[in-house]
């Protein structure tokens, strides 16, 4: 399995300021943008924003895979007690 880091920040500069976007990467050539903050007047600021809403992104994403985990095992346990009652 590949060492990269599945999500990443980067700051850009627009016309109107700073913007701040979480980015995903789907596959080895392809991100794509997860979340976005516009008009940040500096680049501190904004990845200062960057920064901080990618923490509480990966953990919310830790916490919904924890869930999806618990559901799959919750219906793999009730898919295999089927099969032993149908035997």
């Amino acid at each position: 399995m590949a060492n990269g880091k599945k999500f990443d920040y980067r700051v850009v500069e627009k016309r109107t300021g700073w913007a701040a976007e979480i980015i995903r990467q789907v596959s080895a050539r392809r991100t794509t943008i997860s979340k976005r903050q516009a008009d940040f007047a500096t680049e501190a600021e904004a990845t200062e924003w960057a920064e901080k809403a990618l923490a509480e992104f990966v953990q919310s994403q830790v916490e919904r895979n924890k869930r999806k985990s618990l559901q799959r095992k919750a219906v793999d346990e009730v898919v295999d007690s089927e099969e032993v009652t149908s035997l």
